[in-house]
């Protein structure tokens, strides 16, 4: 079995890692960003409140990770999103992504989940 050649890199625009891991993975044709918050890239610190605002934040931090292998969300295969409000803020998150996204919409799947002081997180798969 042949091992894939795997890209590894970090994106110019974008908040650095809060761990050991990279913003985004090329394997086989797709890329694979690894789950972006809505942290200011320059300062590293959420500024933003609100999940509208927060959504908007965390689009704009994937587009500099699609944007250093030269892809857009129109390339977007597959999104999942977590969600620290799953039910009071899933309509502003909606909203939100819809100023990024349009239709034919990616596949999507949006959970809640216990986040760490950010009320919204997303990653995504990229048809290069």
């Amino acid at each position: 079995m042949t091992k894939p050649t795997l890209d590894h890199y970090f994106a110019t625009g974008a908040p650095n890692p809060g761990g050991a891991y990279s913003h985004g993975v090329v394997a086989n044709g797709f890329l694979y960003t690894c789950g972006m918050g809505p942290a200011n890239p320059s300062t590293n610190k959420v500024e933003v409140e609100g999940i509208a605002e927060q959504t908007r934040a965390v689009l704009t931090n994937l587009r500099a990770v699609l944007a250093q292998r030269g892809a857009s969300f129109d390339q977007v295969v597959k999104v999942t999103t977590h969600l620290q409000h799953l039910h009071r803020d899933f309509a502003g998150y909606n909203k939100g992504y819809q100023e990024c996204f349009s239709e034919p919409f990616p596949a999507r799947t949006t959970v809640g989940s216990d986040l760490a002081n950010i009320l919204v997180e997303i990653d995504c798969v990229v048809a290069l």
